[in-house]
């Protein structure tokens, strides 16, 4: 089925220890190309959460805190890949926008390190990136051996206009949320993922 297809790809990109980075960029960026006009104007403003399916029994998948995480996580990317399907920016894309836009000059080395990814994979996406326009390599300041990473004028821009699309998409996935409810679930995520141990 196409839909399981689709998720399948998903699944690739969504996890940080997936072996092939650039091939999950790839497939994430290949569903948001094939969505047509029709299907982005009927969901623009639709989440799709995986329901489950009648008459079957979950037993302890419901009571897993990973197979919570990953329903939500399957719905919310879903939500971001049509947000962003206009400008063919997948979710490592963006990422890679922000982290380089908030630090003129990061090295591939340490870019792949802020994203997770093996080095050939931030490679690739650079080299995507900077295909498209949207940033460019210059002399290290601080190592004549490397490269650093910038944005150009083409990529502030996107930037600029996927930031704020992708501002609208978090807080459309999160309207059922109280403030407070958004600030603890954010809180939780990040204790679940050891984000504030101090190594």
């Amino acid at each position: 089925m196409r839909v399981a297809s689709a998720r399948g790809s998903v699944q690739a990109v969504a996890l940080p220890a997936a072996a092939n980075t650039a091939a999950a960029d790839s497939a994430a960026a290949g569903s948001a190309v094939h969505t047509t006009s029709a299907d982005l104007e009927r969901d623009s403003n639709t989440i799709h959460p995986m329901p489950h399916v009648p008459g079957v029994d979950y037993g302890l998948l419901d009571n897993l805190v990973g197979y919570g995480i990953r329903r939500a996580q399957l719905a919310i990317y879903d939500d971001f890949i049509r947000s962003l399907a206009q400008w063919d920016i997948t979710p490592p894309r963006f990422s890679a926008l922000v982290i380089i836009g908030n630090n003129p000059g990061l090295k591939l080395t340490d870019l792949a390190n802020v994203l997770a990814v093996a080095r050939s994979g931030a490679v690739i996406l650079a080299d995507t990136l900077e295909a498209r326009g949207l940033i460019e390599r210059r002399d290290s300041a601080t190592d004549r051996r490397a490269w650093g990473l910038h944005l150009t004028r083409a990529g502030r821009s996107l930037l600029e206009k996927t930031t704020h699309a992708v501002r609208e998409q978090d807080e459309r996935v999160s309207a059922t949320l109280t403030a407070e409810e958004r600030a603890t679930l954010l809180g939780l995520l990040r204790k679940v993922a050891r984000l504030d141990r101090q190594d």
